[in-house]
């Protein structure tokens, strides 16, 4: 089955030729994500091609989510579909206090339009830590920014039509830009692409500002979706097939695609059962009770030193012992979501970052005989 690299090997025709699709979006929704910063986009343009250069001279190599964006950036780069188009406005901010992780860059299309580009959830600890803030928060930092983002780039190109799009958080604040984004804007967004993206609070859902919207938006995500069924959601929604399982089918690179669409499919029982599950705890759990979760859940975390996925991950087997002491007072439900949860974290960070396997060799195993019986994080034979 095709993906990414192959879409590009396939389609490798310049676009004022042959129109914009979904997969292309996807794509971009991607690129969001690639490691731009150190070359000078936030006052510069560029096209893709000459970023990659500059990206391969720079000493400094910025971040980078998953291994295979450091392998699909020169491919893009070099490709007539993508490689010529051109980037600028790019944007990268990181605030611990007030828990902010948002990163957003414009592409311009040959057809007269540009794409808003938000990017998802990266690897930093703040970052995860923002998307759980949405089970109890109304608003958290990165979607106020989004919606002051897309009002300063509308008044930039204000001869421009515009796409909005995003992946995971990305897809989440793509949807609530366009929501809350200035009255005068909203004729000129064309689509609003939400690729396995977090939902909202029911206020939001309800409201006219997303009414106005609802019909442009283009919700796609994968059979085994997590991520993007959480919170609440409305309009249609496209599922697809990916070669992966799980959670890692959260993974764009593994959807699988004919032609210019995606391959579509029907969401699993797994899905739905955790759509299900999920959408139960947080009408059953007061904005309180989730606020606490979601603190004890990273106080945990913390206690690591861990600022990224990927120094998590180096230690997973020293860190679960840590995590341990803190389940005193908690209830059994939670002590299993939290499991679940850290569960999660952890298979992300193992499948999705660069992390040299010898380092987790040399780890000490730990005594599983002393693991208490809630601890759903290892099986039996002490593996995931």
């Amino acid at each position: 089955m095709a993906n990414f690299f192959d879409y590009i090997e396939w389609r490798d025709i310049e676009i004022s030729k042959v129109e914009f699709n979904e997969v292309d979006s996807a794509i971009l929704s991607r690129f969001a994500y690639f490691p731009l910063e150190y070359l000078g986009l936030e006052t510069k343009k560029m096209t893709i091609e000459e970023s990659y250069k500059k990206f391969k001279k720079s000493e400094k190599k910025g971040h980078a989510v998953m291994l295979r964006d450091l392998k699909f950036f020169p491919v893009l780069a070099q490709s007539k579909r993508f490689g010529k188009l051109v980037i600028s406005n790019f944007v990268r901010n990181i605030d611990t206090e007030v828990e902010k992780q948002f990163s957003a860059i414009v592409v311009e299309l040959p057809d007269n339009t540009i794409c808003v580009c938000y990017e998802g959830t990266d690897n930093t600890i703040i970052g995860w830590k923002e998307d759980f803030n949405m089970s109890y928060m109304s608003q958290v930092p990165a979607q106020v920014e989004a919606v002051d983002y897309l009002n300063k780039i509308a008044n930039i190109y204000k001869d421009k039509r515009i796409r909005i799009l995003g992946h995971s958080k990305g897809g989440n604040l793509a949807v609530y830009s366009a929501i809350f984004c200035n009255k005068d804007i909203l004729d000129r967004i064309i689509e609003i692409y939400n690729f396995d993206g977090p939902g909202f609070h029911k206020e939001v859902i309800n409201s006219k500002e997303f009414k106005n919207i609802k019909n442009k938006t283009k919700r796609y995500i994968p059979q085994d979706s997590v991520i993007g069924r959480l919170l609440n959601h409305d309009g249609e929604t496209v599922a697809l097939k990916s070669s992966e399982t799980g959670i890692m089918q959260h993974d764009s690179y593994s959807w699988q695609l004919i032609g210019d669409h995606f391959i579509e499919d029907k969401t699993t029982t797994s899905s739905e059962y955790i759509d299900t599950t999920l959408t139960d705890w947080l009408n059953k759990e007061s904005q309180e009770q989730r606020e606490r979760f979601v603190n004890i859940l990273f106080e945990i975390i913390n206690t690591t030193g861990a600022t990224t996925l990927a120094e998590m991950s180096s230690k997973k087997l020293e860190t679960a012992q840590v995590l341990l002491k803190s389940y005193s007072n908690i209830d059994k439900k939670d002590k299993e979501l939290l499991s679940k949860s850290l569960s999660i974290l952890f298979q992300v960070a193992r499948e999705n970052i660069k992390i040299p396997k010898p380092s987790l060799a040399k780890l000490p195993k730990p005594d599983f005989k002393k693991l208490p019986k809630d601890l759903k994080l290892f099986n039996k034979k002490g593996e995931k």
